[in-house]
């Protein structure tokens, strides 16, 4: 299902259930409004029958002509009588004629009751009022009544619903509608992403290249890091095969030159093996590294450093080196744990063997620019030897173990990650070697 769709959906099923909660309410307060507009009509009718009532010689008289004209009209829906103490009706309008209403319980004296009944399967609100008539001789109990039937009453409630109805399905329709063209207007951005990716898929373009609203500038920004990325890593994979042959070309025409003469020896033989075997992992390590990209994971820099440290340690254990590491347990490097791995392994590796009896070890991050310094109080490095030392396969000493491929790779992976990578004399007295990336 579509974006689009997902929020048409989404949406119709929200509006539905908005214009249901509200044509309910609407309708029950209109319901509500009309009742008690029925109530004081009824209540009017009534007051206006109570005045009109009069006892002469303890019997009960109405005038002649009817109090309201509906009175008057025979089945007209609005009916009234009144009823002694004993349910007996002392009078009644003319409208009541061949009408069956709900029975009506006679009142104490003002006592008021207002009901809905039903009476040959007809509905009826009922209005009564019970009063004592106080004359000379006696008190008269009488009960007052004012009855309407409900055609008129639930006509007017059908219109009503028929009319708010129709207008919340037309509003409801405009709105969808205007979302529909509103959704289409806002996702374009999405839809020209869309076309932009499908021509790079084809190979027309090689990155996004149109600007976008500033809530998918990032992703459109990460795809072409993304993309980028990959491109990189081709470059460094054929780079590093190109390399890789024309780097083995020579040691493999000496091993071919001595084995067909026969005079090559053994030690020589042995050491264009370990020659190839170095070139072979360096341009490995070069193609591989993975760089800065936008997925990459956060990696605890304090863990990754203890770990390779407390492993160190096992090798070099006769040394007895003393080692500080200063990394606070917030900082983080946002890369590939594999580089950062070899970054860090690689320049501990080379102050463990160089150094004499201690090695500090420093990190720091400020304003999301991330750098380590180590440092030893081995022999350093001249400022002549530093740049022929981070060359592939140079080493400061040839007594030490080592293919001298370390600093090279170190410094490959710095510049993935468009680092700087400086090797200065440390106060311990050896080198200092400062990575920074950002």
């Amino acid at each position: 299902m579509s974006l689009n769709l997902r929020i048409i959906v989404s949406a119709t099923i929200v509006l539905i259930v908005f214009i249901t909660l509200t044509a309910a309410t609407l309708n029950r307060a209109f319901i509500d409004s009309t009742e008690s507009a029925l109530r004081d009509k009824l209540t009017s009718q009534l007051y206006a029958l109570l005045a009109a009532a009069d006892i002469n010689e303890n019997r009960l008289t109405m005038p002649s002509s009817e109090l309201d004209a509906l009175l008057g009209v025979p089945s007209s829906g609005v009916y009234a009588f009144i009823i002694d103490d004993k349910g007996n009706r002392l009078w009644q309008s003319s409208s009541i004629l061949g009408v069956e209403l709900p029975e009506i319980t006679a009142l104490d004296g003002g006592e008021k009751q207002f009901t809905k009944a039903v009476a040959n399967n007809k509905e009826y609100y009922s209005l009564s009022h019970g009063i004592k008539w106080i004359t000379d001789k006696k008190t008269i109990a009488m009960t007052f009544n004012i009855t309407t039937d409900l055609e008129s009453f639930n006509q007017q409630i059908d219109k009503y619903q028929t009319t708010l109805w129709g207008w919340l399905l037309a509003m409801a329709a405009l709105l969808l509608i205007s979302q529909a063209m509103i959704l289409r207007w806002g996702l374009l951005p999405l839809r020209r992403v869309g076309k932009e990716l499908q021509q790079i898929e084809n190979g027309a373009q090689h990155k996004i290249e149109q600007h976008y609203p500033a809530e998918i500038e990032q992703l459109t920004r990460n795809i072409n890091q993304l993309l980028q990325q990959e491109r990189d890593q081709k470059v460094r994979y054929r780079n590093a095969l190109g390399d890789l042959a024309h780097s083995l070309k020579t040691p493999l025409a000496i091993l071919q030159a001595g084995l067909q003469s026969g005079q090559e020896s053994n030690d020589n033989m042995q050491q264009q093996i370990l020659r190839m075997n170095s070139i072979v992992e360096y341009q490995l390590q070069r193609a591989a590294t993975a760089g800065v990209t936008s997925s990459s994971t956060v990696i605890n820099i304090q863990k990754v450093l203890e770990r390779i440290n407390e492993s160190l340690q096992k090798v070099y254990r006769d040394k007895s080196l003393k080692v500080a590491i200063q990394a606070d347990a917030s900082l983080h490097f946002k890369g590939d744990e594999g580089d950062l791995m070899e970054l860090v392994g690689n320049l501990l590796d080379n102050a463990y063997k160089w150094a004499k009896q201690q090695i500090s070890v420093i990190a720091s991050q400020q304003d999301g620019t991330l750098t380590i310094r180590i440092l030893d109080d081995g022999p350093g490095m001249a400022d002549d030897q530093v740049e022929e030392l981070l060359q592939r396969g140079k080493r400061a000493d040839q007594s030490v173990a080592g293919h001298g491929i370390g600093l090279s790779i170190v410094r490959n992976i710095v510049d993935a990650y468009q680092g700087t990578l400086t090797i200065t004399r440390s106060h311990l007295g050896g080198a200092e070697i400062q990575i920074t990336l950002y």
